[in-house]
């Protein structure tokens, strides 16, 4: 069972994946398979050590958008260390903590298994898929070790043996909060539902109409569909009509019949949870000019590369600032780069995420047991710049992350200061 979804997973990176032409011979599926194969014949694989192994196979990519794990059920969880670090220096600073009560936000480690900040930096940059310290992802890296040594915000130092935990399940966050009298406060950790932000927009609408200033934190926010947040888009822009293209965003599909099969019965199940008419409309414009009419054609268009949407906003929120951070992914990008269109918008923070050159998400299925999710669709403009790791979108206003940002919200009060001189020179 093993190697046949092993050999599913490469004939889908060398045929369906939408950067395949881009990054043909860039893997080694080979030394995997053997891998595989010697395990299984051995007796000695299971689905923990089934994933980790396609994961590495993956990382030749270097793709952070795409997801290969077990299916949540009684017989297999996901796991992870029960904490989040963010490195800073040579030091990895503990940012969150979920299950691991052992530790604290603040606590740092220097090293794991007796190796440097600075070797483990080096040994995992396939992971880490960055260079710069913030913007490193180092999940899966800790899971590789047993031993931290951990030193805490008094200087006391101690070696810490580390446990893996079943991993929380994700708890999405939306919501509008009033920060002072000329100032609301929205937090979005996704656009996974249109429902879920067309609720709170109408719930909070006639507060959104009447105040001064919108302060819109997607520092985390996982993605999920452009259309879900439409009923937001209204107040981004001001209540003159404007012209707002997405040519940055020309993109081409790779109708395989797999693709096409799979992106299909995604569609459908969407449409099927909603009754709202616009966002149906959609989705089925989606289904039917990009997958419909293209299935088996490869790398295909549906839309105008120049194509201009007229935006007519509202004249209050008057000034908007857009928190960002490394966390904000995919649909978060893409949210992101429309707000920087708008003039009553300020983006502060940190570059987003940058995993729309690839994107469009498809997801397919084994016996309940594992699925992968991978992009079907590139960006054009890299005809022209290459398969590069995506900076993400600027920040207007950059704030390099510190260990500071864990004890107070250095973004939001940066914000704050902004809006504040703002006012005074109305």
């Amino acid at each position: 069972m093993y190697l046949e979804i092993f050999n599913e997973v490469v004939d889908i990176m060398h045929h369906d994946y939408a950067g395949w032409r881009d990054k043909k011979g860039w893997d080694n599926p080979k030394e995997f398979e053997k891998k595989v194969k010697n395990l299984e014949e051995k007796g000695e694989i299971d689905a923990y050590s089934f994933t980790e192994i396609v994961e590495d196979y993956l990382l030749d990519f270097k793709d952070p958008h795409m997801y290969f794990k077990m299916s949540d059920s009684n017989e297999q969880k996901e796991v992870d260390n029960g904490f989040s670090v963010r490195r800073f220096d040579e030091k990895l600073f503990v940012t969150s903590v979920g299950q691991e009560n052992r530790l604290a936000p603040g606590d740092a480690i220097l090293s794991l298994d007796a190796l440097s900040i600075h070797e483990l930096v080096e040994q995992h940059q396939g992971e880490l898929m960055e260079t710069k310290a913030e913007r490193e992802n180092w999940k899966k890296a800790l899971q590789n070790y047993s031993v931290a040594d951990v030193v805490n915000s008094n200087g006391e130092h101690r070696l810490l043996d580390l446990k893996k935990y079943e991993k929380k399940a994700y708890a999405p966050i939306h919501t509008i909060t009033r920060l002072d009298e000329e100032t609301l406060y929205l937090k979005a950790t996704d656009f996974f539902e249109k429902s879920t932000i067309d609720t709170l927009i109408a719930q909070f609408e006639s507060e959104l109409t009447s105040t001064q200033n919108l302060i819109i934190d997607v520092r985390v926010n996982y993605g999920g569909s452009t259309l879900a947040y439409a009923s937001l888009e209204n107040y981004l822009f001001p209540a003159t009509s404007m012209k707002i293209d997405y040519l940055d965003y020309a993109t081409e599909f790779n109708c395989t019949d797999r693709n096409a099969e799979l992106m299909i019965g995604l569609i459908d199940q969407e449409l099927a949870k909603t009754d709202n008419q616009a966002y149906r409309k959609g989705l089925e414009r989606f289904k039917e000019e990009a997958w419909v009419k293209n299935k088996g054609k490869g790398f295909t268009s549906f839309s105008e590369d120049n194509e201009e949407i007229e935006k007519i906003g509202c004249e209050l929120p008057a000034t908007i600032i857009v928190l960002t951070d490394t966390y904000c992914g995919s649909a978060g990008d893409i949210f992101v780069y429309l707000c920087k269109k708008s003039p009553k918008v300020i983006v502060v923070g940190r570059p987003t995420m940058g995993v729309n050159d690839y994107s469009n998400l498809t997801t397919i299925k084994w016996n309940e047991k594992f699925e992968f999710s991978y992009p079907t669709s590139r960006l054009k403009s890299l005809d022209y710049r290459g398969a590069l790791m995506n900076p993400g979108i600027q920040p207007d206003v950059y704030i390099p992350w510190t260990p500071e940002h864990i004890y107070k919200d250095v973004d939001l009060e940066e914000a704050m200061r902004i809006l504040r001189r703002k006012n005074l020179f109305k």
